[in-house]
């Protein structure tokens, strides 16, 4: 039987809940969303044999279950998460967020403890990505956008800064046009893409009315919102999006 997601929702945020305490609310996606993808790579290719990510040996989201209360697991975790940053070259992406820092996570055994409790609450039934094929059922994208707006709304910052609500990115998706798309060698390509919301959604509304898969193209300023839009893009698998790191304006790379 396939899981609510409310209840998804609900385990994704007692993980922000154990992050509280060390960090802004705006940090809480550094980590959170990290352990998300690795959970979710890693249980995909466990299920499909030609998946397109390489979990390495000692790369996996299992690997992190193991350290639960080892007194180094904030260390671990960081090359755990290196093992598979470079199996896929994602280097500079989901290896950012520093699961050994004291001053966020605590010291000794109080981050021992809370590592530990946010690896456990990924490792539910209710979080598991390997049955996820349903047509349609955009289970991971759902999940990551309903943080995003938490994370927008816990950090008092505008969700503009990282997060474009589904509803405004269907209706400019629609406004622009992008359902009359007649050739398979036009793209996508957004100067200011945030995390990628906008992007996939014209993707998708492309797709679903031509059947055509548009290159996507973003360029973000924030180094780690274009993190957030490079792992975006391979949880909804568009893993040929190309995201570059620059500020637009004084240097827009797609011209």
């Amino acid at each position: 039987m396939a899981i609510k997601k409310s209840e998804l929702y609900s385990s994704l945020w007692k993980s922000c809940d154990e992050l509280r305490g060390g960090m802004d609310a705006s940090q809480y996606k550094d980590y959170v969303l990290v352990l998300l993808f690795v959970k979710y790579v890693s249980d995909r290719a466990a299920s499909q044999r030609s998946y397109l990510l390489d979990v390495p040996k000692g790369g996996s989201f299992a690997d992190m279950v193991a350290l639960k209360g080892n007194k180094d697991i904030g260390d671990k975790i960081n090359k755990i998460i290196a093992r598979l940053a470079e199996a896929n070259g994602l280097k500079g992406v989901i290896d950012i967020a520093d699961f050994n820092n004291p001053d966020k996570l605590g010291k000794g055994q109080e981050m021992v403890d809370r590592l530990s409790n946010l690896v456990a609450i990924f490792d539910t039934p209710a979080l598991d990505f390997r049955s996820n094929t349903a047509e349609g059922d955009d289970l991971l994208g759902d999940a990551y956008e309903y943080l995003m707006r938490n994370f927008a709304t816990e950090s008092g910052k505008s969700k503009g800064q990282f997060y474009t609500p589904a509803e405004v990115s269907r209706v400019m998706a629609q406004v622009i046009g992008i359902g009359g798309a007649r050739s398979s060698t036009q793209s996508i390509h957004d100067p200011t893409c945030g995390s990628g919301s906008l992007l996939l959604r014209a993707h998708d509304e492309a797709k679903s009315r031509t059947g055509l898969d548009l290159a996507l193209y973003g360029q973000e300023m924030d180094n780690a919102t274009a993190a957030l839009a490079r792992m975006n893009t391979i949880l909804h698998d568009c893993p040929s999006a190309e995201i570059w790191q620059d500020n637009t304006l004084a240097n827009p790379h797609f011209v």
